[in-house]
């Protein structure tokens, strides 16, 4: 081989397919814009019994997709995230929400812990699920102003976010498994959510 020709790569014949791309590499996708902390604020204020779901780092967005197709179904008012290590609103979370994405209002701000302050101190209870929780959730009062807790894939909640919650609950397990898919525990959380707020007086 001519020494001009050492090293590069030789190119498909006429015959020869040409490579194909991986169609397992996930290509980054672009955001929709959520919106801020006075946004969140303000549709808390207009409602009369405000009913929100937090979700503390939740990362994959086939997770975000299916939570905002239940919290639509369920009549969540808005739903928060932080703006760090969170999933935000992508084209594949409005294609597995199944248009939910572009009805349920989505916060993501800059300080989750100072948010939950704002939300308590406008007269949300925030419940906090946790495997570790001495209440299950079915004993746990979600009526009223709330705001329902769910950490991240795998680790959960953070520390900080566990802290600023006013009760913690969690959801009975009678299997080998240990906790839940975070969409499917809060599918279970929100409705039973639901199930109270309906049977309220």
């Amino acid at each position: 081989m001519h020494p001009r020709h050492q090293g590069q790569k030789s190119r498909p014949g006429p015959h020869e397919p040409a490579a194909r791309a991986n169609r397992h590499v996930v290509q980054a996708e672009k955001t929709v814009p959520a919106l801020d902390e006075d946004a969140l604020m303000a549709i808390v204020a207009n409602q009369a019994v405000p009913f929100v779901l937090i979700l503390d780092c939740v990362q994959d967005p086939h997770n975000l997709g299916a939570i905002l197709r239940t919290a639509d179904a369920a009549g969540v008012h808005a739903v928060v995230a932080p703006k760090d290590k969170a999933v935000g609103i992508t084209e594949t979370v409005r294609r597995v929400s199944v248009g939910a994405a572009d009805h349920v209002p989505f916060a993501q701000v800059t300080n989750l812990a100072r948010t939950m302050e704002k939300l308590k101190a406008a007269g949300l209870w925030l419940v906090g699920t946790t495997d570790h929780a001495g209440q299950s959730i079915y004993e746990t009062d979600l009526k009223g102003p709330l705001a329902l807790v769910l950490g991240a894939e795998e680790k959960g909640m953070r520390r900080l976010t566990e802290e600023n919650c006013d009760f913690l609950a969690s959801i009975p397990m009678a299997g080998k498994v240990e906790c839940l898919n975070v969409s499917v525990a809060t599918g279970v959380c929100l409705f039973e959510a639901v199930r109270q707020r309906r049977a309220a007086p």
